[in-house]
């Protein structure tokens, strides 16, 4: 028996537009036609590439799925020139003209996280997802049953002599789908992902795409998105092991790319991208975030509070590296408490990088603001409100510029501060989007060297070293009231991304005074947290989707 010929196969990481169906049709059929040119015979494209990942609600609705289901034919006929390809896309699938049983007060799911073969001008063949995930960000259940609820057996098509099995994301970290697909003959597994980033999923999910590869004893390709949506970020890097575990193609991260990878028995091979440094994915997740946000959702640019800290440096470097310089404006707004370093090195980093700079100081509303409230607190010490105050004086400031010229407020909150309700609602917490809201502090200062590092110093290093300051009383700085972020960052890892009680984390060495603080903290501000904006999740658990505890709990952990 001769061996089987080799197989081009293309992994087309693309990045798409929930709800732009039009526009990620014709995007597959760009990249399909591109993939065919360079010779490819199969293209892979990632889950629910049709319609965007994740569409959530959207697939309620029956115009939806109606449209998805036109576009799906529509791209078939559009590829049926280009000879002999076989192109997978993933898709939102329903059987009948309504997919679900739904009322006020029931819903039965009959809808399907699907992919299907396209060659000929034709659907040759749909797949439906079997293992559907509903932790971190991910909530399918709601709206998709599994494909076994189907009675589907296996997807299994021929290209050139190979056999090729189909898998949709999750299914690939189970053992079942990939021995249901091997075991109807699949000789290599597609595998098509919209896999959101967090900090070491890369890794972990090569790690786990080997298993399942030696596992099976076959190939394994894996397509995966790029770019953002709302909160989550997709990291690209769509890779192939061969049947022995070892990678041996793999896309760039954060980037558009179609990643050739020819197949030949078990082996294969292709370019090999490298990973980038932490620190370098952790930047790039947040320029990809930023920029996505703004420009699908068409807003002409961004506004910030520029205030002289490391936070607000920080999200003006990476909000000039997602949209440009002539797209980011800051505004500067001094309060009787302002230290003149901060307004120095707020002007010198604008100058840094090129942005517009303005000043308008908050000196005269603060006065009104007493003067108004002078009788209701006549006897009463000033302490939090007045700084309150401030803050909120500043928010309606840039609100107001947002509302005028149109420039979304980026928000300047990063992690430990939103989980200790370390900044205030109306005020600080006051935009449209919160770039740093899942970096901890700690990370804050990681990434600000980081980008110094890299051939030009954009942050001056004065921000980096001086004490953090909210500057909203005299001589005020955040360590007065929290514990060095050293230790208050290494206990929010444990009770809040690693869910350890506070007796373990106490028993891990750190002062129980810091722990029950910390964790009381936590606790107390989440009705804060959820009048936050979105912002972008970096971590395995952020403030968002992944975290859903009650305002009103009388639990103590």
């Amino acid at each position: 028996m001769s061996a089987r010929p080799p197989v081009q196969v293309a992994l087309a990481q693309i990045n798409v537009t929930v709800g732009d169906i039009a526009g990620n049709a014709r995007r597959i059929v760009e990249y399909a036609t591109r993939a065919h040119a360079q010779g490819a015979r199969l293209v892979l494209f990632p889950e629910l590439s049709l319609c965007g990942y994740p569409p959530e609600d959207l697939l309620l609705r029956p115009a939806f799925m109606q449209a998805c289901a036109e576009a799906l034919a529509g791209v078939a006929r559009s590829l049926a020139g280009l000879d002999g390809l076989h192109v997978v896309v993933g898709h939102p699938h329903q059987f009948g003209e309504r997919g679900d049983v739904r009322s006020k007060s029931l819903a039965v799911q009959r809808r399907f996280n699907a992919a299907s073969v396209l060659a000929g001008g034709r659907i040759l063949a749909t797949y439906c997802k079997r293992e559907l995930p509903n932790y971190q960000v991910f909530d399918e259940r709601r709206y998709f049953a599994s494909g076994r609820d189907a009675g589907q057996p296996p997807l299994v098509f021929e290209v050139d002599g190979t056999r090729f099995g189909v898998l949709i994301c999750e299914d690939a970290w189970f053992d079942e789908p990939a021995a249901a697909a091997t075991a109807a003959g699949a000789q290599a597994l597609c595998v098509l992902n919209a896999s959101p980033f967090h900090l070491g999923k890369l890794a972990e999910r090569e790690q786990r795409m080997a298993e399942r590869a030696r596992q099976a004893g076959v190939p394994l390709l894996y397509s995966h998105l790029t770019g953002a949506q709302d909160e989550v970020v997709f990291d690209g890097a769509s890779f192939a092991v061969d049947a022995q575990g070892a990678v041996g193609a793999r896309a760039p991260m954060f980037e558009e790319a179609l990643t050739l990878v020819e197949v030949r028995g078990g082996a294969l091979r292709g370019p090999l991208a490298e990973v980038p440094a932490i620190e370098a994915q952790a930047w790039a997740a947040l320029v990809t975030g930023v920029r996505d946000y703004i420009v699908k959702n068409g807003f002409p640019g961004a506004i910030i509070g520029l205030s002289g800290g490391i936070d607000s440096a920080l999200v003006l470097a990476i909000a000039v590296d997602a949209l440009g310089a002539d797209k980011v404006r800051t505004v500067m707004m001094p309060s009787p408490y302002t230290a003149d370093i901060s307004w120095i090195d707020a002007r010198d980093m604008a100058q840094r990088l090129g942005v517009r700079y303005d000043e308008i100081s908050i000196v005269p509303m603060f006065d009104a603001f007493r003067a108004s409230l002078a009788g209701e607190f006549a006897g009463l010490p000033e302490d939090t409100t007045e700084e309150n105050i401030q803050a909120r004086i500043r928010g309606t400031l840039l609100m107001a510029l947002s509302n005028k010229f149109g420039a979304i407020v980026l928000t300047t909150g990063n992690k430990s501060e939103m989980a200790t309700g370390y900044c205030t609602l109306y005020g600080d917490m006051a935009g449209g989007f919160a770039v740093i809201k899942d970096v901890a502090k700690t990370l804050v200062y990681r990434l600000a060297n980081w980008k110094n590092a890299q051939g030009r110093e954009v942050i001056p290093q004065r921000i980096i070293t001086r004490p953090p300051s909210a500057e909203l009383r005299p001589d005020q700085t955040d360590q007065d009231s929290l514990p060095p972020y050293e230790v208050l960052d290494a206990i929010l890892e444990r009770y809040m991304e690693d869910d350890q009680s506070i007796e373990e984390i106490v028993a891990a060495g750190f002062a129980r005074t810091d722990v029950e603080r910390v964790t009381h903290l936590i606790k107390v501000n989440e009705y804060k947290r959820r009048q936050a904006p979105v912002g972008i999740r970096i971590t395995h658990r952020a403030f968002g989707r992944d975290w859903r505890y009650p305002i009103t709990s009388k639990f103590r952990a």
